[in-house]
């Protein structure tokens, strides 16, 4: 025969997200269910048993996603810590798109082996506003951008990306990693990960390659001089008469 009351009934209508939230609700359901079985026909010590380590599993369970949920918090402050802690570094990160600032952009390329790379220079519509063909040697070079635009015009300060399409001797296509420097003005915090700000462009501490901390040295201190400006005489000589 089945429990009866509303033990049996009503634990089969309380969904399990109900019972981890609060596990007083599921004790009370159960002491529910002790009192309203039927004395001939007692609660079965198997049943019993198990809803007691249904009830354990769920406690444990709901400890388990609280310590989850602090370690997640700990680890998401300990990220916005060491993001502040590049705020004025100099950083040199991976990335396409950089800023065109004071008539000078500059990209540092990584090249495999030499190659022959055809280069463009995207505004931040994706438009095309330089192109240029380049030999590359092996290693990393810097390539600089003056703003002016295939047709000779000054292009205006802002966001612009490289696009590389580059080919060894034999035709083959040569991978190129591109890179850009500069000072991180801010970090924002307010996402799930903290974004860098260089310049105008967002980037994550995943893609930085270097950091170099600015110096900044004092100005050299001046000698202090005399408040009048004028220089004592010296004493008149004694002669021997």
């Amino acid at each position: 025969m089945a429990v009866s009351g509303i033990g049996a009934g009503s634990g089969q209508a309380v969904s399990r997200q109900s019972l981890a939230t609060n596990f007083e609700a599921f004790l009370t359901l159960l002491t529910t269910q002790l009192q309203h079985q039927n004395p001939l026909e007692p609660l079965d010590t198997n049943q019993f048993t198990q809803q007691l380590v249904s009830f354990a599993g769920v406690e444990q369970q709901l400890r388990t996603n609280d310590q989850l949920e602090s370690l997640l918090t700990l680890q998401k402050v300990g990220y916005n810590v060491t993001a502040l802690g590049f705020v004025g570094a100099h950083v040199t990160v991976d990335g396409a798109s950089t800023e065109l600032r004071d008539g000078l952009a500059v990209w540092y390329l990584s090249s495999p082996s030499t190659a022959s790379a055809h280069i463009e220079i995207q505004d931040k519509d994706g438009n095309a506003v330089y192109t240029e063909t380049k030999a590359l040697n092996t290693g990393t070079a810097p390539f600089q951008w003056n703003g002016r635009t295939s047709t000779g015009t000054v292009a205006p300060a802002g966001q612009y990306k490289i696009v590389i399409a580059a080919q060894d001797a034999a035709g083959n296509a040569v991978a190129i990693n591109t890179s850009f420097s500069g000072v991180v003005d801010q970090v924002d915090v307010s996402g799930e990960e903290p974004l860098l700000l260089i310049g105008s462009t967002l980037t994550t501490m995943d893609k930085i390659r270097s950091v170099q901390r600015l110096v900044q040295t004092p100005p050299p201190t001046e000698t202090p001089t005399d408040p009048g400006g004028e220089e004592e005489p010296d004493a008149p000589e004694e002669t021997a008469t």
